[in-house]
């Protein structure tokens, strides 16, 4: 997606050879006008897929989810990373490791919003090992629902999430994927 990579070479910052910060428009401040556009590119690719939700995890994943779920007109879940005092039974829940905070967190969604019948999107900011994504599809699976798609704004191509989930058989979507972070300057593949 041609307007996302060049936000990410305008605004994006690379830390490091393997850390992108895309906090001025993505995972902090959220540029709106974006994040339509993402949700838009979402839309066209699963628009013929009988989706019933769309499920992503707190905090990044919300903005382009919500996109998506607003133009094909269907209800967003997101899974929560901390516990919740209203959320005290009858939820699926997976534990994540977070690449860039160096911390599990267990994720839980609510039984309410999520069953057998449902026809799945997941929809995450990065995509760097897999783990949101496998906690995501785990969660899904609890409920016995279908996985159509994992749609992911940035994936980061040199590391394993995306092919071990396609290697899996699952469908993955990546608006922007990124061949190389080396030497500061951002590679798409």
């Amino acid at each position: 997606m041609k307007a996302l990579q060049d936000k990410i070479i305008k605004d994006g910052k690379v830390l490091s050879g393997d850390v992108l910060k895309v906090d001025s428009f993505l995972n902090h401040q959220i540029d709106p006008e974006l994040m339509q556009k993402i949700g838009q590119e979402f839309a066209d690719l699963y628009k013929d897929a009988g989706l019933t939700r769309i499920v992503t995890i707190e905090s990044s994943g919300i903005a382009p989810a919500v996109m998506a779920g607003l133009i094909l007109g269907i209800p967003v879940v997101f899974a929560r990373k901390r516990k919740s005092v209203t959320l005290t039974d009858n939820f699926y829940s997976a534990e994540v490791y977070s690449f860039t905070k160096k911390v599990s967190s267990d994720i839980s969604v609510s039984k309410d919003f999520l069953n057998k019948d449902d026809v799945v999107l997941i929809i995450d900011d990065f995509l760097a090992n897999g783990e949101a994504a496998k906690g995501l599809l785990s969660i899904v699976e609890q409920a016995g629902a279908t996985t159509s798609g994992i749609g992911i704004v940035i994936e980061k191509g040199f590391q394993p999430g995306g092919k071990v989930l396609r290697d899996q058989g699952h469908r993955v979507d990546s608006l922007a994927i990124i061949s190389s972070l080396d030497n500061g300057i951002v590679q798409f593949a």
